[in-house]
């Protein structure tokens, strides 16, 4: 940005701080931190534009221009103080569609009727849902991931998967993970069952949340090297979860997915949905 256009924004921010007592009183601003190409910006548009398709990209929607560039800056505080390196970063959540952003409001407990509606029933008994039922990201259907383990790294551990589409959705599923009992292993199966619903509806664009970087920085970046190094990390060592990536490699090749990192446990209504659905999974027994 302009040095000129920057002094015309900090021009505007002092008028609309003058009228609205330290909030501004027109528009919002959409700070990008990791994207295309950093920054504040007042569209929702001008910032889908750096951050559409971007790999774990980072961004939150602000209501003044100063919390917007702290957040850019990386600060942990809108006063410009430096954050820590590993800050955890909070992105906006998505927009749900007007059907959802209804249900939203009613679904305060799981007695809550499901939002989505089941179209017909197909052969192998999957309900086919109504588009109008999922959340969207521009075209890209927006779906939750977490993985959960208690005990994780012992005898006694147990996990479970959890994904979450929206309030009272019937494609939102929490399971006990099968086999080796681990969180990353969870976190990289919520992943994989989250993509087969998709398929099972014929999605092939999805924006997919997770708290796990494992798995993004896993499935967008490491892969390809293991690959080309016969399923060997760069200290020569074999991959513990070669045939969980290549379970969930398989199922992205054609598919088109946006991997968003959220942060966990920090009050966003999707990730702690799925999370909460990773415990439940995790209390059931292996089949």
């Amino acid at each position: 940005m302009s040095r000129l256009l920057r002094l015309a924004h900090a021009i505007t921010w002092s008028a609309l701080r003058r009228r609205g007592r330290g909030h501004a009183v027109l528009g919002m601003f959409y700070a990008v931190r990791r994207g295309r190409q950093t920054g504040v910006f007042q569209t929702w548009n001008e910032c889908r534009v750096q951050v559409d398709r971007f790999p774990a990209a980072r961004f939150k929607k602000f209501a003044t221009e100063e919390e917007a560039w702290a957040f850019v800056r990386n600060s942990g505080s809108p006063d410009g103080a430096e954050g820590q390196k590993n800050e955890p970063v909070q992105q906006s959540p998505v927009k749900s569609n007007k059907r959802l952003h209804e249900c939203l409001k009613k679904a305060e407990d799981e007695s809550a009727e499901p939002c989505a509606k089941l179209v017909k029933q197909n052969t192998d008994s999957v309900p086919v849902i109504d588009k109008s039922a999922f959340s969207y990201m521009g075209d890209f259907v927006v779906v939750y991931t977490d993985g959960c383990c208690s005990s994780n790294g012992r005898k006694r551990a147990r996990a479970g998967i959890g994904v979450y589409w929206g309030p009272g959705h019937p494609l939102n599923v929490g399971i006990r993970l099968p086999g080796r009992q681990t969180n990353q292993r969870a976190e990289i199966h919520a992943a994989c069952k989250a993509i087969e619903q998709a398929k099972a509806q014929n999605i092939r664009k999805l924006v997919l949340y997770t708290d796990s970087m494992f798995t993004i920085n896993g499935i967008t970046n490491w892969v390809k090297g293991w690959k080309e190094n016969g399923w060997k990390t760069s200290t020569g060592k074999e991959v513990i979860n070669k045939e969980d990536f290549v379970r969930l490699e398989k199922l992205t090749q054609d598919m088109d997915i946006q991997w968003m990192h959220v942060p966990g446990h920090s009050g966003f209504v999707g990730n702690e949905e799925a999370d909460r659905l990773a415990r439940e999974g995790a209390k059931q027994s292996e089949d």
